[in-house]
C-alpha cells in the first residue's frame, strides 16, 4: 500500500470545480438510494414470499432515485446554458457526466422493472441476479454513488483531510456495495466460504463456483483502493473500514442466522494487513508501482488464507484438499497482481 501521490493535473479546475455543499448533498442522496437497495435485498432474503412491487423498501429505493436525480439537476443548474443542448451536456466534466449516465440507467431500469414485475412477476433466487432491469439499476447506482468522490477528485490538492477522506470512503462504499450485493452468486463475501469436502472436486460444482467467487471478490475488494491511490494517499484506516463494513453488511443481509466468524475474520485480516503494510511502507525502499504490485500479491492470500484457517478451527475442515487450498491462494495472489497492473495502467480520460 503506497502513500505516494501520482503528480497529475486535476481533472477539472476553475468554473468546473464543485463546492463542498454540492458534494455532500449528492453523497446524502446516493446514500439514500443505496440504502434502499440494501433494505430491499434484506427483505427479499428474509421474506421469500414477497410478491408485490408496492413495498416500503421499494419506496425508499425509488424515492432515492428521485432525490439523486433532482440533486444532479441542481448541481448542473449553473453549469449549463439556459436551454441545455446535447453538446453542452457532453461538455460537462466527467464528475458530472458519469453520474448523469448512471441516472439514465436508473430511470430506464426503474421503468422497465415496474413493467417487468407487472407482466412476469417478482424474480426469485438466481433470477434476481440476472434480471435485465436489475442490471441497469445496479449499474446506475454505482455510477451515481461515485459522483461525490469524482467531484472531490476534480478539485486541486494532493491530500485528503478528515472530511475528504470520509466523503471518499462513503462514496466508494456506496459505489461498490451494490455490485457486491448483485454478484452474491459469484462472490466469497456472503454466505459461502468453505468447500464441501469432495475429493476429487468435480469441475462443475459449488466448490468450483466458490473458487470463482474468491477470484471475483479479490478484484472487487482491491480495485477501489488502487483507483483512489492513483489520486491521493490512502487515508489511514480507509482500506480496513471499507473491507470490514462490506463483509459485515453482506453477512447481515444474507447470512445473519449463521455464525459470524467469516465476516469477522475478513475484517480482522484487513486490519492486520493494513497495519503491517503501514509499518513496512517507510522501511521498504521500492518504486511506487512495485509497492502496489506487492500489495496485490500478498493481500489476497493473507485474507483468504485467514478465512480458510479460521474455518478449519471452527468446523474441523476447510472443505478443500491441499491441491485446492494452495491453488486457490496462488490464484488470488496472481489475480491481485493482475488487478493492480491493469488498474494502474488505465489512462485518464480527457475532459
Amino acid at each position: 500500500m503506497t502513500t505516494s501521490v501520482e503528480r497529475a493535473r486535476p481533472m477539472e479546475t476553475g468554473p468546473m470545480s464543485f463546492s463542498p455543499r454540492e458534494r455532500w448533498i449528492l453523497l446524502v442522496a446516493s446514500a439514500w438510494l443505496v440504502i434502499g437497495l440494501q433494505l430491499d435485498a434484506y427483505a427479499h432474503a428474509t421474506t421469500p414470499e414477497l410478491e408485490t412491487f408496492w413495498t416500503p423498501w421499494h419506496g425508499v429505493l425509488y424515492s432515492g432515485i428521485a432525490a439523486s436525480g433532482f440533486t444532479l439537476l441542481w448541481v448542473m443548474r449553473s453549469r449549463l446554458p439556459g436551454i441545455p443542448t446535447y453538446q453542452s451536456v457532453l461538455a460537462l466534466p466527467n464528475a458530472l457526466r458519469i453520474p448523469l449516465i448512471g441516472m439514465a440507467f436508473l430511470l430506464v431500469g426503474g421503468g422497465v422493472d415496474t413493467l417487468w414485475h407487472n407482466i412476469w412477476g417478482i424474480e426469485q433466487d438466481m433470477e434476481i441476479f440476472v434480471s435485465p432491469s436489475h442490471e441497469f439499476i445496479i449499474l446506475g447506482m454505482a455510477m451515481v454513488a461515485m459522483g461525490p468522490a469524482l467531484m472531490l477528485a476534480a478539485s486541486p490538492g494532493d491530500r485528503l483531510g478528515a472530511g475528504g477522506g470520509f466523503l471518499v470512503g462513503i462514496s466508494t462504499l456506496f459505489s461498490v456495495l451494490p455490485v457486491h450485493i448483485y454478484t452474491l452468486h459469484a462472490s466469497s463475501i456472503g454466505f459461502r466460504h468453505l468447500g464441501s469436502d469432495l475429493d476429487p472436486v468435480p469441475i462443475y460444482s459449488s466448490d468450483a463456483q466458490l473458487v470463482h467467487g474468491y477470484v471475483f471478490s479479490t478484484v472487487l475488494l482491491l480495485l477501489p483502493f488502487i483507483v483512489i491511490g492513483r489520486r491521493w494517499p490512502l487515508p489511514i484506516g480507509l482500506p480496513s473500514v471499507l473491507v470490514s463494513v462490506i463483509a459485515v453488511l453482506m453477512h447481515l443481509m444474507f447470512d445473519s442466522e449463521d455464525p459470524w466468524w467469516p465476516a469477522l475474520t475478513v475484517a480482522a485480516a484487513a486490519v492486520a494487513v493494513e497495519l503491517a503494510l503501514r509499518v513496512a511502507n517507510p522501511l521498504v525502499k521500492l518504486p511506487t508501482n512495485a509497492r502496489w504490485v506487492l500489495f496485490g500479491l500478498f493481500t489476497p492470500p493473507v485474507v483468504w488464507g485467514a478465512v480458510l484457517f479460521v474455518g478449519k478451527l471452527h468446523t474441523g475442515s476447510t472443505g478443500f484438499n491441499i491441491h485446492m487450498i494452495t491453488g486457490l491462494l496462488t490464484l488470488t495472489a496472481l489475480t491481485g497482481v493482475a488487478t493492480v497492473l491493469v488498474a494502474r495502467s488505465v489512462q485518464r480520460l480527457p475532459e
